[in-house]
């Protein structure tokens, strides 16, 4: 009943968020301009600045928050190691590399086609994901946690390298997408985007809950996985391609926004617990949240000028992460 409620608590918190964030911008709208609009009383300024702008943004902001904790959720499962995100195994830093090769050669008006963007996300951090993972076998031990980090931090390390040598290649406005894009700038604000987001998260967040079960199993170490019958390798694998293909969605359309996997998995899991069939939901609202939250600051906190949402990820994660490491050591 505690957790149910604090899963309850997170939704509630999320509603409020949509709430204020529809009210804050540069154009002020006050509660019961909002109101109105959205029952189709609006002028057509307010209709434009609610329908157009803010909420195709918010959606689009609660739906990565939330896809990219569920993928932090899913890796730190199955290697058992807290501090695994997928932008510190490189899962993020190969998709946003797929993307710097699309502007590069296509152009950054290509960016029009923008349901074609995920599908080459995904084969950027697919690879990058398979790179990584046959690096990190052994024969006899399969994948090793720690292994698994260090391979990542090592791969990611070269495609930051051979991304900073392409970026030196681009005119003067493909740098300043690939800039605001590497700086998490949440530049998919249309429901365009929503609509090339959406059906990935539809497909694999209800799978990721239907196995919580057999991730909970891995969380307990491999022998014991096995003892109970779990092909603990390919249940591996297959989660594995979860967490990459929410990563990799997800990024297409908010840019190279970090931590959110990180940070979002410990602040559910330490009022939860590790079970995941309540951990996981959980996580996906918490990271809704804040990213969404981060948004909304990013937005107002230095009008007319936009931070970029990444940073206030950032800023807003960093004390709490902090926080959680000196617990640690006590």
């Amino acid at each position: 009943m505690r957790n149910f409620l604090i899963l309850v608590v997170f939704g509630v918190i999320l509603v409020l968020s949509f709430i204020i964030s529809m009210n804050t911008g540069y154009t002020k709208l006050s509660p019961a301009d909002t109101l109105r609009t959205l029952f189709g009383g609006g002028t057509d300024n307010e209709n434009l600045i609610l329908f157009k702008f803010r909420l195709p943004r918010i959606v689009v902001s609660a739906l990565v928050g939330g896809g990219l904790a569920l993928s932090g959720c899913i890796i730190q499962g199955i290697s058992k190691n807290p501090l695994a995100d997928p932008g510190l195994l490189g899962i993020n830093a190969g998709a946003g590399l797929m993307v710097i090769l699309y502007v590069l050669f296509l152009g950054s008006k290509t960016m029009s086609a923008v349901f074609i963007l995920p599908f080459l996300a995904l084969v950027g951090a697919g690879i990058t994901a398979v790179l990584i993972y046959v690096l990190s076998y052994k024969k006899g031990e399969g994948i090793v946690p720690m292994r698994l980090i260090l391979t990542g931090i090592a791969v990611q390390s070269g495609i930051s390298a051979l991304t900073t040598v392409l970026v030196i290649r681009l005119d003067e406005t493909q740098f300043d997408f690939v800039a605001n894009w590497q700086a998490g700038s949440i530049w998919g604000s249309s429901w365009r985007f929503v609509m090339a987001l959406l059906p990935w998260l539809l497909l694999l967040v209800p799978y990721v809950i239907y196995k919580a079960r057999v991730l909970d199993v891995l969380s307990m170490g491999e022998d014991v996985a096995l003892s109970l019958g779990v092909p603990v390798e390919r249940e591996r694998r297959r989660f594995l391609a979860v967490s990459v293909a929410l990563a990799a969605s997800c990024v297409s359309v908010s840019g190279g926004i970090g931590f959110v996997g990180l940070i979002a998995p410990h602040m559910a899991r330490r009022l939860v617990g590790s079970r995941h069939t309540i951990l996981l939901p959980t996580c996906a609202l918490a990271g809704a949240v804040l990213v969404l939250a981060a948004d909304t600051v990013a937005r107002v906190i230095l009008q007319p000028v936009e931070l970029p949402t990444g940073i206030m990820v950032a800023i807003i994660g960093a004390p709490y992460f902090l926080y959680l490491l000196s617990k640690s050591r006590q």
